[in-house]
């Protein structure tokens, strides 16, 4: 395989406060939990495992003018991701705190400095990697209206100088809040849209994963739907359906997964891997991710 361009990654700088909780949530009192601070952020995650596989990226993000984002930034600097991140004072860094137990995750949210993000940072940030081939957009910065100019004109820039374009899904919530005929407007013609299934049945409705998956292929050029354990499915407007099941692993920390995922899925695809071996690379590096504690890679 070739390898693959750099990548530009937009979207979320965020530091993850999880706790992984000894049983069921007991609303209004106790509930025992084992807890830690670490970076997060689907845009930073990405970026991190992709700089793992040894592919230059670029993360291009927004964070507070205090010690989170410089820790942020730094983190990520240390595992070779190229950081064109904003600082911005005034507003904090933005906080995750995750619930997570029985191979579940619960999210409680504040974007703070990513809702800052803007289009003329952007435009810079292109201007600044002549290399880049590829712009991965987490869907983060789509579903809130403040930094929504900014994920418009990341994919309108982007096809502008010829490089190909990837969105994750992100989130079901905020996607049934923003209305799936909007967003899949937003992401018209994208190369690649990743959704899971929850995603997907807000895009698409109750169908089964592949008629989901050709559902939506009328709005991007090719679609992959994450299914867990039970593996993924891609289309492309050729209607080719690839399926494969996800290596089985000890679940010990369910954050980071599907980013890795993507991660996976997109060095593999840009370094002229087919589906299914592209699907392959994805499924063994979210193995790695929930088998790993913490959402990044590990040095």
């Amino acid at each position: 395989m070739n390898h693959p361009s750099r990548v530009l990654v937009v979207g979320d700088v965020i530091t993850d406060v999880v706790a992984a909780l000894s049983g069921p949530l007991a609303t209004g009192s106790d509930t025992a939990a084992e807890i830690r601070f670490s970076g997060g952020g689907q845009a930073a995650n990405t970026a991190a495992w992709i700089a793992a596989q040894g592919a230059g990226v670029t993360l291009v993000g927004a964070v507070g003018d205090d010690e989170a984002g410089r820790d942020r930034v730094a983190e990520l600097t240390r595992i070779g991701v190229d950081c064109a991140v904003e600082r911005h004072e005034g507003y904090p860094t933005g906080t995750v705190i995750v619930l997570t137990t029985d191979g579940e995750r619960t999210m409680v949210s504040q974007r703070g400095a990513n809702l800052r993000l803007s289009a003329a940072h952007v435009d810079r940030a292109l201007a600044a990697a002549p290399d880049a081939g590829h712009l991965h957009l987490s869907a983060y910065t789509l579903l809130d209206a403040a930094s929504r100019g900014a994920g418009l004109r990341a994919l309108a820039a982007a096809r502008e100088r010829g490089l190909t374009t990837s969105v994750d899904a992100a989130s079901a919530a905020p996607l049934r809040r923003v209305g799936a005929a909007a967003f899949l407007t937003w992401v018209r013609d994208v190369d690649l849209l990743l959704v899971n299934t929850d995603e997907a049945t807000v895009l698409a409705g109750g169908l089964d994963p592949a008629a989901q998956a050709r559902a939506l292929s009328a709005a991007a050029r090719r679609v992959v739907v994450k299914r867990g354990a039970a593996g993924a499915v891609w289309v492309d407007r050729e209607a080719t359906v690839s399926v494969a099941p996800a290596r089985r692993v000890a679940v010990v920390d369910v954050p980071g997964a599907g980013d890795a995922f993507a991660a996976g899925l997109l060095t593999a695809w840009l370094a002229g891997a087919d589906p299914r071996a592209a699907l392959a690379r994805a499924a063994d590096l979210g193995a790695t991710a929930v088998a790993t504690l913490g959402a990044r890679p590990t040095p």
